[in-house]
């Protein structure tokens, strides 16, 4: 099912001066990404992408202000025509009588925004890939590690919300417990969030539930975190330890996106918390360019 956020949700988040039609600002925006008019200010189109917001800059308002009446109507109806969610002009412009107009007898919104239209739009099409992305929901714990979001995975009762408290005491934070939301903001990139019910909550057993930020101060939970390490923890097994030389990494697939997966078996005296701070030092490694198993291997290599 698309996913659809109101106008009156972007006139919230940024502010907006509302222009025209008030009343209409339950319109529904479902692309993730803004629209500046270009050929449309041209000629008529027969398609115009739908459920954009169409932003107006500095450089278009210009251009119609260059325009006789008779053909500057013309190409502002191209526009109306569509009937977009709303219009957005940057840079607090004036002189927008004829845009008024022509939204007011389309009842369509026109909003204005202070920003520029590059600083508008980045901000805007940031906030809009967040709210339109696709979504799903997973058991397990979040935490923002060093500034790099893990998910802790694992069965019921192994040890997920004890682990988190622990990095929360190590001065980690907590991103959502029990129920993680996750976005997929692109091919590569996984948010994890919190779903608003347990927000800055963390369940423990035998103690019950914590309010961290109450607890611990506001450093000790964060709104939402990059997924950069999916972590199953699991039960001690003896005789299942590998040696991680002869292992081919391995991945988690989320909404077609691919995160690297460890596992940790728990026991009791093992320092999990140690592990997972190491796990992450050792993803940034890699992401620097830097494997130590290639290290050693070398090293290996050199002695023969």
């Amino acid at each position: 099912m698309e996913k659809t956020i109101e106008v009156n949700d972007i006139v919230k988040a940024f502010n907006l001066e509302v222009l025209t039609a008030e009343d209409e600002l339950d319109r529904l925006v479902s692309k993730s990404t803004s629209r500046r008019p270009g050929l449309e200010f041209i000629d008529y189109l027969d398609y115009l992408p739908m459920g954009h917001v169409q932003v107006l800059g500095v450089n278009e308002i210009h251009f119609l202000h260059t325009l006789e009446n008779e053909e500057r109507r013309e190409r502002i109806e191209n526009l109306v025509r569509y009937t977009p969610p709303c219009f957005i002009v940057t840079d607090n412009q004036t002189g927008l009588e004829n845009m008024i107009r022509y939204c007011t007898e389309r009842n369509i919104p026109l909003l204005r925004a202070v920003e520029s239209n590059y600083e508008f739009i980045g901000k805007l099409d940031a906030y809009l890939i967040k709210r339109l992305a696709p979504e799903t929901a997973i058991h397990g714990v979040c935490v923002n590690v060093s500034g790099l979001g893990v998910l802790l995975r694992g069965d019921s009762g192994v040890g997920k919300s004890e682990t988190a408290h622990s990095l929360v005491g190590r001065g980690h934070r907590l991103v959502a417990d029990d129920m993680v939301v996750l976005k997929r903001l692109s091919s590569h990139t996984l948010l994890g969030t919190h779903n608003e019910t347990n927000k800055e909550f963390i369940s423990l057993r035998s103690v019950g539930l914590l309010n961290v930020v109450r607890m611990y101060g506001r450093q000790a939970f964060q709104e939402e975190s990059r997924i950069v390490l999916d972590i199953e923890l699991t039960k001690w097994e003896g005789n299942s330890l590998y040696n991680e030389l002869d292992v081919e990494p391995k991945t988690m697939t989320y909404m077609d996106v691919e995160i690297p997966s460890i596992q940790i078996q728990l026991k009791p005296g093992r320092d999990v918390v140690g592990l997972i701070e190491a796990a992450v030092n050792n993803w940034y490694l890699k992401q620097q360019g830097y494997n130590a198993a290639d290290d050693f291997m070398e090293r290996l290599e050199n002695e023969q």
